[in-house]
């Protein structure tokens, strides 16, 4: 099993979420084609009602913390409740790697 599906089912087991997006963006950095290093993580949860930022992204990093040492290098995270998403519906896109991205061949 990829990690990129590894995490969506970790996610969807613990969270139940309304809506979730896993992205694998390693192509975007400087790693070997094929790599599962970077991923953006877009996750709607009532489980995220009355908790700040930090404890959201500490709940994930700790369901997920198996894979962060395992190979997975980062987690752009986009944690919101149900209303926080209806309000918005998209997140911003990930700015460019400042290594270039890519290996050279």
């Amino acid at each position: 099993m990829s990690i990129q599906a590894q995490i969506e089912q970790k996610v969807q087991a613990a969270f139940m979420p309304q809506h979730v997006e896993v992205i694998n963006e390693s192509y975007m950095h400087r790693v070997l084609p094929g790599s599962e290093t970077h991923f953006k993580v877009v996750l709607v949860s009532e489980q995220f009602e009355g908790k700040r930022l930090l404890a959201r992204h500490r709940m994930l990093n700790q369901l997920l913390a198996d894979e962060l040492n395992q190979g997975v290098h980062a987690l752009a995270l986009h944690t919101l409740t149900p209303s926080e998403w209806q309000a918005r519906e998209t997140v911003p896109e990930s700015p460019p790697c400042r290594g270039q991205g890519g290996v050279s061949t």
